[in-house]
């Protein structure tokens, strides 16, 4: 070897050695890999005696035909599975609606803004079991708090709240979107302020009004978060058991039960469990829809807040 080839050979870098690759811990160390171990088997564990098993064992205990034969049989059934399409078709759209109307008026600049929003959301920050059994009592006889409220203000003799079925669905309609309505206005608030001012400036020099910039950029730029939402919100409102439970208790005579409580009541009232399950999982064609759209939204839209 040349002087110059020894040379160059001295003065080139050495190669960098790269780390060992192993393809079930990747380029994790030995010692990394089993701490990383060591931490996540314990919430392996809990997944999956707490979330797995229960699905699985559940899904076991209602997979007989014969369950819901007997299901559709009954006419209590068939009246929860109403009640329950009118609890989430009415209850989700129009608590998402007044949310979005709410979250705009909670833009407004006035200095009295955010004492109201404070207490706007006092009813979503109270717990459920006291607040849901308060409106039971302000609705339930005839000298209940509203009852109350009609004869001394007006000379009104208000109505049994709870004993006639229609106007029981509507109490439980209105103490859920009640408590949740809060939630989803801050939801639909932090998407407007995430909104360039700019836009809404550009548009003022236009001489857009405030229907032509709602229509043109709020709703536009807002609506794969309203649909993400209603979709989110459908999910949740299907497996809703505290709102009639705790208000209505499913009467008069099981009139305004739900799918939720209709489950519960089957299991543990008339100590059906395997029924009860079958129950809740007739709700699964409706939704397994639901979450298939929302995976797909979540996925190729761009959803931000």
């Amino acid at each position: 070897m040349s002087i110059t080839q020894q040379a160059i050979a001295v003065a080139r870098p050495p190669l960098a050695v790269r780390p060992t690759r192993h393809a079930w811990r990747g380029t994790l160390r030995r010692s990394e890999f089993t701490w990383a171990i060591a931490f996540a088997v314990p919430y392996m564990a809990i997944f999956l005696a707490f979330v797995v098993y229960p699905v699985i064992y559940g899904i076991w205990m209602g997979s007989r035909p014969a369950l819901y034969a007997q299901l559709f049989d009954s006419p209590i059934y068939l009246t929860a599975l109403v009640n329950t399409l009118i609890f989430v078709g009415v209850g989700v759209n129009l608590k998402m609606a007044l949310a979005f109307m709410l979250s705009g008026f909670f833009m407004r600049k006035r200095w009295w803004t955010k004492p109201l929003l404070v207490i706007f959301i006092l009813p979503w920050a109270t717990p459920a079991l006291p607040a849901f059994l308060s409106i039971h009592w302000m609705l339930n006889g005839t000298w209940g708090f509203l009852n109350s409220v009609l004869w001394e203000l007006f000379n009104i003799e208000g109505p049994i709240w709870l004993i006639d079925r229609w106007l029981a669905v509507g109490a439980n309609l209105s103490a859920y979107m009640w408590k949740q309505l809060p939630f989803w206005t801050v939801i639909f608030l932090a998407g407007r302020m995430a909104i360039p001012q700019e836009l809404y400036e550009a548009a003022a020099v236009d001489g857009a009004t405030g229907l032509h910039r709602f229509r043109h950029i709020t709703f536009p730029l807002l609506a794969n978060l309203y649909l993400v939402c209603t979709l989110l919100s459908t999910i949740w409102t299907l497996g809703d058991f505290n709102a009639v439970f705790f208000i209505s208790g499913g009467g008069p005579a099981m009139s305004t039960e739900v799918l939720a409580t209709l489950g519960i009541r089957y299991a543990f009232t008339l100590a059906n469990p395997q029924l009860g399950v079958a129950a809740v999982m007739s709700a699964l064609p409706l939704l397994i829809p639901v979450v298939a759209v929302l995976f797909y939204k979540l996925r190729t839209a761009d959803v931000q807040l």
